[in-house]
């Protein structure tokens, strides 16, 4: 079944961007396995450019990005983006990028494209339907006419098809109502909690993203300007209280 526990990330260093824009600066994080770290940040900080460094589509300037799997250290830099998804790395990102003229179930399928995934595909589809039973009533409609809700749910089962170790989010609460981005927080908490994953999720929504991290970052100008050793250190810290909840 999909996921299991011994997958990490170590980015040390890291300076990353766009031709002669340099977005990321000297970006240092981990995530240990099994753990759930926040990347906080309001818009045009570095998230989504420190989410495609790992997943190989940006290549970095300086630094490194390593996973390590089963005690076994991989350097992620200079990896195509399908050989880092082939190790168990997984992106659902910001604004989904669905298929809307398929059906639920043809973009779910699609998600396990990789060798590993192919083996077990339809025990997890099984379980992406038994996670999301919103999904299973709705297989066969096709994604374009759903709400964003449930578009972001078929994200989220697409990532769990493609049998992730480690699950990067970008911006799940990105257009989505209060109540809905609450139920989306939920979501990925049971699927870290049901597949053993670990998962680092960039978010702009500190209140919500709190509810399911273990500890977090907040990056400031492509820095990361502090580091939370807890959700509570998250909340207490002066910059984050600035910021996010307007003390």
């Amino acid at each position: 079944m999909a996921g299991s526990s011994g997958a990490a990330l170590e980015i040390s260093g890291l300076d990353a961007g766009y031709g002669a824009v340099r977005v990321l600066e000297g970006v240092s994080l981990h995530v240990a396995a099994g753990e759930t770290v926040v990347l906080l940040g309001t818009n045009g900080n570095g998230k989504t450019t420190l989410m495609r460094s790992i997943m190989g589509q940006v290549r970095p300037s300086a630094g490194s990005v390593r996973a390590t799997l089963d005690g076994r250290a991989v350097d992620l830099a200079g990896l195509a983006p399908e050989a880092v998804v082939d190790l168990g790395i997984v992106l659902v990102p910001e604004g989904r990028r669905l298929f809307p003229r398929l059906t639920v179930e043809q973009n779910l399928r699609l998600g396990a494209f990789r060798a590993a995934a192919r083996a077990t595909l339809e025990g997890n589809l099984a379980l992406s339907y038994e996670l999301f039973p919103r999904l299973a009533e709705r297989r066969a409609q096709l994604v374009g006419s759903m709400s964003g809700g449930e578009q972001q749910m078929v994200a989220l089962a697409r990532a769990l098809m493609s049998q992730p170790r480690i699950l990067l989010v970008d911006e799940p609460s990105v257009g989505l109502a209060p109540i809905l981005v609450a139920r989306t927080m939920e979501m990925i908490a049971e699927m870290k909690a049901r597949l053993g994953l670990t998962v680092l999720m960039a978010e702009q929504n500190f209140h919500q993203a709190v509810r399911i991290a273990d500890r977090g970052y907040v990056i400031v100008h492509g820095h990361i300007a502090f580091e939370g050793e807890s959700a509570a250190a998250l909340q207490d810290n002066e910059l984050v209280r600035r910021v996010y909840l307007g003390l």
